[in-house]
């Protein structure tokens, strides 16, 4: 639709209202509904919206220290920019008007936000010829609502809506058709197409692929994914989680972000039929960009004290730098049979990654390492990466790989210094909080024997 349409349809739409939101740095939508005088009225200016967003964690906790907003600079209201291009109806909520926005340029936010962070870097790609295409798939926990609120360590644990490990089955689908059905139909009426959706090993556990897409909308799926599942959700009684692991006995929850560069024709830059096996140059130099950049990129796939939970061996998650052809053990997994196939699987990134940062991250340390002309200075890894004790360790903690982070010449060199210094102070509070806490851990350990 171009812009006029969009315009045209809000206009025609009987009720009141639009809604929008703008993404803050855990990936969580923050938004409000506005009325249609409003959202015409302020269109072009923007809407006043306080910059708080970036100034407290997912909690609604606001940290000790900010680089951009805080209480001795008041709060004020920044100036969102609402993009007509994201527009779509929530078919679930009397398919009202819904859009996605950022912090005008120029506004202070701007730097910190993280969709204008990925739109900066796709401006750079696009500029040297290439147009990136992306896709995350997800998987993620579905619980009893009444029953997944017991937080307590002297409460029962949260109970999945089935019990066992049964991955792709038909059965589960079958049981639990209207919830599933409803997931996949009114996601693609919301345009967020699935390419599958399935049942994942372990008890209550789903997995969706969403269709790719150009870098920025896969992104905006991605991040409304999460939002709209809760949403779809909740008629059914049922609480979906997308923390990266929740039971130390089951596998952890994936958010898979798949990644190739078409060039101004549309073709994939990824592929080469003359070579062995089809990795063009250009392809590996992406790689070993990526590969030269995650250990100090950490964060971005991996955001939380939670993520590294998941990233254990044996557990269907990475945690060596390592790289290989269809191999699930692997942190990078190339794909490349056929040229409208051939992607790089980052395997890293968990459920409970902010959409826009993982993939801000993963194209700026790929075109990091077109950009200088990187070869792969590792061979693809065969075989079990567990099982091999040379290889280099991936962190495993968020403390140790936000230090890297803040460190890294090179994060600040692609990512941008501002943002670094920002993201850095998120995670350093992220870690206080989970330092300073009484864990379940320990209540059940040391409550009445010690």
């Amino acid at each position: 639709m171009t812009n006029k349409e969009i315009i045209e349809a809000v206009k025609e739409h009987p009720g009141n209202k639009v809604k929008f939101a703008i993404i803050d740095i855990d990936g969580v939508l923050r938004g409000k509904y506005i009325h249609k005088d409003k959202f015409f009225d302020n269109l072009d200016h923007g809407y006043g919206f306080c910059d708080v967003v970036y100034g407290w964690d997912s909690a609604d906790k606001l940290y000790n220290k900010s680089s951009i907003t805080g209480w001795e600079r008041g709060f004020p209201d920044g100036i969102a920019k609402i993009d007509l291009e994201s527009f779509r109806p929530i078919p679930w909520d009397n398919d009202v008007p819904f859009f996605l926005a950022d912090y005008s340029a120029g506004d202070k936010m701007e730097a910190v936000c993280p969709r204008s962070l990925l739109k900066k870097i796709v401006t750079k790609a696009e500029g040297m010829g290439y147009f990136p295409q992306y896709a995350l798939e997800f998987e993620w926990f579905n619980f009893h609502k009444s029953e997944a609120n017991n937080q307590s360590a002297l409460k029962p644990q949260p109970q999945p809506i089935f019990d066992g490990m049964f991955g792709y089955s038909l059965v589960r689908i079958a049981q639990g058709s209207n919830y599933f059905n409803d997931i996949f139909d009114l996601c693609e009426a919301f345009d967020i197409k699935l390419e599958g959706l399935h049942t994942e090993t372990g008890p209550g556990v789903f997995e969706a692929a969403i269709q790719k897409d150009a870098i920025l909308k896969a992104a905006d799926k991605a991040a409304l994914f999460k939002t709209a599942i809760k949403e779809i959700a909740h008629p059914y009684d049922i609480t979906p989680s997308f923390m990266a692991k929740w039971n130390q006995n089951l596998p952890g929850c994936s958010g898979h972000m798949h990644q190739s560069l078409l060039d101004e024709n549309g073709k994939n830059v990824f592929y080469d039929q003359k070579a062995k096996p089809h990795m063009s140059p250009l392809m590996e130099s992406f790689l070993a960009g990526q590969m030269e950049a995650l250990p100090y990129l950490m964060p971005f796939f991996a955001p939380t004290v939670n993520s590294y939970k998941r990233l254990v061996e044996g557990a269907w998650a990475p945690t060596t730098l390592t790289w290989g052809f269809d191999n699930r053990t692997t942190a990078l997994r190339i794909l490349n049979d056929r040229p409208e196939t051939t992607r790089i699987e980052h395997r890293v990134a968990g459920a409970d990654v902010n959409p826009y940062l993982a993939m801000a991250a993963g194209l700026a340390s790929g075109l990091y390492g077109i950009e200088n002309n990187l070869r792969l200075d590792t061979p693809a890894f065969e075989g079990d990466a567990y099982s091999n004790g040379r290889l280099k360790s991936l962190p495993d903690n968020l403390h140790d790989a936000n230090i890297a982070m803040k460190r890294s010449k090179l994060a600040k060199e692609i990512l941008g210094e501002d943002f670094i210094s920002h993201f850095a102070v998120t995670r350093d509070h992220e870690w206080n909080e989970y330092v300073s806490s009484v864990s379940d851990w320990e209540l059940k350990r040391y409550f009445e024997i010690i």
